[in-house]
């Protein structure tokens, strides 16, 4: 065998090694694909997903426990069996708004739309009322057994009891009170709690009813505009008068509050000038006593001084003040004995020898 030979068969093992793999390789493929597409179905066909805003409702087709399943599912993978054996119904579980409107372009994107209520007034006369009602699937099992699946809740439900229950509270006002805001709420909540009392059997509870709009035919609408224009007027002339009174009644109580400050601020400067007076009286009073007191001591440091002079050491007192008046004399001798003697103590002597006359007169 030649190396051409050999070589040829070699290569020819090769090829064929190659497409052994290529077809090893596309049939595993396949089998994924086919365990794919079997997961894909038994999925579809097994297991139904409800929505985290939904509720799950079972129907039982085949079995012992055949009907509907009182157990409501929520958000989550159910498994259930296919062919009609067993179905999953789902209802919403968020808020829902239907709208009674003529205007359907200003509803609730989301809503159910209906035409506006018609109402007839106490009074006699149409109206069209624009409503927004909220409500919400309070039982979903209640719902389902009672109405229905799908949308019955608010084909059967909700919408043929919106409207009777406008006109049966709405209907009391007449033309004029559909304008009081309040007593307009007050009639919406009792068509709320007469939806309640008929719907909370089956499941629904109503939250709101919102009344957006009014609308009577032109020529009424016309007159109670200009019924209301006088009424303001009215009130508005009214208001001034109330205004004008009280503006007065203000005056008078600023004038009456002005004579009680004057009155205030007399009694007050009266006040200060009897505190004034009393305080000089006090002053006198005292100042008087003070020099009383003074005067009374003065006399009593003369008759204390008397006193002293009366006692013994007088007479030396006395000379000390002789003292004091020969000290301008000149120098002069005199005897201090016999009947021509001079005893500076002896004050008689001394004025008889001085020739010292009464007055000063020599």
């Amino acid at each position: 065998m030649t190396n051409d030979l050999l070589e040829k068969i070699l290569s020819t093992i090769d090829d064929y090694k190659g497409k052994l793999k290529t077809l090893r390789l596309t049939f595993g493929l396949k089998i994924l694909v086919v365990i794919a597409v079997l997961l894909t179905v038994s999925y579809q066909l097994f297991f139904v997903y409800v929505q985290p805003d939904q509720y799950g409702i079972k129907v039982v087709r085949i079995g012992l426990n055949r009907g509907v399943q009182k157990e409501v599912y929520h958000a989550g993978l159910t498994f259930i069996l296919p062919f009609g054996l067993q179905q999953m119904y789902r209802l919403p579980k968020g808020i829902q708004v239907l709208e009674l409107t003529n205007f359907p372009e200003t509803a609730a994107a989301a809503a159910r739309k209906d035409r506006a209520a018609h109402i007839q007034t106490s009074d006699g006369f149409f109206v069209d009322v624009d409503v927004s009602m909220l409500y919400h699937i309070k039982d979903p099992y209640l719902v389902f057994t009672t109405i229905g699946p799908g949308t019955l809740f608010e084909d059967n439900g909700i919408i043929p009891k919106a409207e009777p229950a406008l006109k049966e509270t709405l209907g009391k006002l007449t033309t004029e009170e559909f304008y009081n805001s309040p007593m307009r709420v007050k009639k919406a909540e009792e068509a709320k709690a007469q939806l309640n009392t008929e719907l909370n059997l089956k499941g629904i509870e109503v939250d709101q009813v919102l009344v957006r709009y009014f609308k009577y035919s032109p020529e009424i609408q016309k007159n109670i505009e200009e019924k209301k224009l006088q009424d303001q007027m009215v009130f508005t002339n009214q208001s001034a008068a109330r205004a004008a009174k009280e503006e007065a009644e203000l005056k008078k109580i600023v004038q009456e509050g002005m004579v009680i400050a004057a009155v205030e601020m007399e009694k007050g400067k009266a006040y200060v000038t009897r505190k004034i007076a009393e305080k000089d009286l006090y002053v006198r009073k005292i100042k008087a006593e003070a020099d009383l007191l003074v005067q009374l001591a003065e006399a009593e440091r003369v008759r204390l001084k008397n006193e002293s002079l009366k006692g013994i050491g007088s007479e030396r007192m006395v000379g000390l003040k002789m003292a004091d008046v020969y000290k301008g004399l000149d120098l002069i001798i005199l005897p201090s004995d016999g009947s021509s003697g001079v005893n500076p103590l002896d004050l008689g002597n001394t004025l008889q020898l001085f020739d010292v006359r009464k007055g000063g007169d020599k």
